[in-house]
């Protein structure tokens, strides 16, 4: 039962910073300091981190069905031809899949080729704290800067393939250093290049849909399927909790950025990254 209500307080964590722009890793990596698991195998962890994220991809897929969904009925204004195979095909969400699968390429090559390698070399709490820090001040810069600024893109359907593809290499930036945040990173690669902040975070909710999905694939092949029962249930409640919280974080955070800019998660950032630098210097 213990390990359940632990289950359930991880989710709570990912549903919150999988989506704010405050990275999952660094709270998740202080939370595995405070709590950990009893009646799990020793390498059910790093796997259990990874593919709770598959909650949190579903409360993306129930939110934005409706814009998501490319299938359409047959003589939809919108499919890509009024007859065959293709008049059930919407064409504007097609598109979006296009380009969120060019946004994606980056971070999958080298996921792919050098996940664990990366995971020795920076998967370390020193890495993340830079990063927190790093990618806080540039919150801070990035908003200062754009204050003012008309955004270039104000519609999903007006991002171009090669500002995908500019978001994509923001995300590899993320891949590779733990501590960056995804959602972090994308963001502040789109509002760098002239896209407004609602597209931006709605772009970046889409991206995380193969890009976690694939991620949660790749640590289940690794660790394979020989759950026990406890783990099973653990990983179960977790995704539960975990979409559970994503779908109201995703409702506060598209209400939030109509009114306000990142800099409150940018101040945030650093505070967590001194947190992290302190609590790990003071322990060691």
């Amino acid at each position: 039962m213990l390990d359940i209500l632990k289950a359930i307080l991880f989710g709570i964590v990912e549903g919150i910073t999988e989506w704010l722009p405050v990275s999952s890793t660094g709270h998740l990596i202080l939370l595995e300091e405070f709590v950990k698991f009893e009646n799990v195998s020793e390498n059910f962890f790093g796997m259990f981190e990874v593919v709770i994220q598959l909650g949190a991809i579903l409360a993306v897929v129930v939110l934005f069905f409706k814009e998501i969904w490319p299938f359409c009925k047959k003589g939809n204004p919108k499919a890509y031809k009024p007859n065959g195979v293709l008049s059930y095909i919407n064409k504007d969400i097609m598109t979006l899949w296009f380009k969120i699968l060019v946004a994606c390429v980056p971070a999958a090559v080298i996921g792919i080729l050098f996940d664990d390698v990366l995971d020795a070399l920076f998967y370390h709490w020193y890495v993340v704290a830079a990063a927190l820090i790093v990618f806080g001040i540039a919150f801070i810069i990035v908003e200062n800067w754009n204050k003012g600024k008309i955004a270039k893109v104000t519609k999903l359907a007006d991002l171009s393939y090669q500002m995908a593809l500019m978001i994509g290499v923001f995300q590899l930036i993320a891949a590779i250093f733990p501590g960056t945040s995804r959602s972090g990173a994308t963001i502040v690669g789109a509002l760098l290049i002239g896209i407004s902040r609602t597209v931006a975070a709605e772009f970046t909710f889409f991206l995380a849909i193969p890009v976690m999905f694939g991620a949660s694939l790749l640590k289940l092949v690794k660790f394979g399927l020989d759950f026990s029962g406890m783990e099973l249930a653990a990983l179960a409640v977790a995704m539960v909790t975990a979409f559970v919280v994503s779908v109201l974080v995703i409702k506060f955070l598209l209400s939030y950025i109509k009114k306000h800019d990142f800099k409150v998660f940018g101040w945030y950032r650093i505070v967590l990254g001194v947190v992290v630098i302190a609590y790990f210097l003071i322990a060691g």
